[in-house]
């Protein structure tokens, strides 16, 4: 029997529940749009020198667009699909933003003793979690073939090129939304928005305070199949938030649940007994990243590399029926508002 289930997890989805009610003397402002196959919403606290909000939307759209214009592998002229079509030895001029994500993923590539991998395209398309395909268990030898073109070592940057030893796919969705709300707070600051909340395709930031002197607050999901619950509220200054997960986008097989998070040393999703891990981090890019690893690593080697590197991570982890939290230290201080 196989069975599949493919929602976002999404940190923010509860979030507008949570903001309160602003009168018009607040000059709360809040746009929404689309990107990367989803949505995003921004609000930010608006003074007599504010921007209009058309003007800061037309901006936020133009550099989303550029961005997918460059870095969309569901577009097949995009710079990265050309490269991803491109055979081995291949280097080509690329875009400051490809640089940065493939510079960031080297470093955690390195950081995490290779937990985290952004070639891992091929593996994705062979179980059936990108391409029209259905979700499907391969053998042995179809994982060993796609892993022959997969590899972060075969990857890497040379001055403003983009260079590969291996025909390699790369795959930035892992870091992609992350690094971009990094790019949309930066704007926002330079047009003078000191206090502001950027959520794109779940992955969130948030700065400054709302009228009356609070604090954004956002809502970290429970772990559940068919539902959103919020699990906790968490106060919100100068940091970012994401959850990774395996109980949005997973199929199931003969009694087993294979989700999209990948181990790159087999190959295979990541098969254990963590559904969740929520990082805290001043960088939405480095929150984005890391989550993805400790979710690799699973709820032991996770928690040490969380612990050894001073972490500020949430582990959600199945026991029995339901579900027990582990929190660090780090995380700790930062939901009860200390800094």
């Amino acid at each position: 029997m196989l069975r599949r289930l493919i929602q976002p997890i999404s940190v923010a989805a509860l979030a507008a529940a949570l903001m309160g009610c602003f009168n018009s003397s607040e000059a709360v402002v809040e746009i929404y749009g689309s990107t990367m196959g989803s949505t995003y919403s921004i609000k930010w606290v608006a003074d007599a020198d504010s921007l209009p909000a058309s003007e800061v939307k037309l901006q936020v759209d133009e550099m989303l667009e550029e961005f997918e214009e460059a870095a969309s592998t569901w577009r097949p002229h995009s710079l990265l699909s050309r490269f991803n079509a491109a055979p081995a030895g291949t280097c080509e001029q690329m875009p400051q933003s490809i640089l940065d994500l493939v510079t960031l993923a080297e470093e955690l590539h390195e950081q995490s003793g290779g937990s985290f991998d952004i070639t891992l395209g091929p593996l994705m398309r062979l179980w059936g979690f990108h391409g029209e395909a259905g979700p499907r268990v391969p053998d042995a030898a179809a994982i060993a073939a796609a892993m022959e073109r997969t590899g972060q070592e075969f990857l890497h940057v040379s001055g403003q090129q983009l260079c590969k030893d291996r025909e390699l796919e790369l795959d930035i969705s892992g870091l992609a939304a992350g690094y971009m709300v990094d790019r949309v707070a930066e704007r926002l600051i330079a047009m003078g928005i000191e206090s502001y909340m950027v959520e794109l395709t779940g992955e969130l930031r948030a700065d400054g305070l709302k009228p009356g002197g609070l604090p954004w607050r956002i809502a970290v999901e429970e772990p559940r199949d068919e539902s959103r619950v919020a699990q906790l509220v968490l106060p919100l200054r100068g940091y970012s938030v994401s959850t990774s997960g395996d109980y949005r986008n997973f199929f199931e097989q003969d009694g087993m649940r294979y989700s999209h998070t990948f181990d790159p040393v087999s190959g295979s999703p990541v098969l254990q007994d963590l559904a969740a891990v929520t990082v805290l981090h001043p960088s939405a890019a480095w929150a984005d990243g890391l989550s993805t690893v400790l979710l690799v690593k699973g709820s032991e080697q996770g928690w040490d590399y969380a612990m050894e590197h001073d972490l500020a991570a949430l582990f959600v982890i199945r026991e029995g029926d339901g579900f027990v939290s582990r929190s660090t230290p780090g995380f700790k201080a930062l939901q009860q508002g200390e800094e």
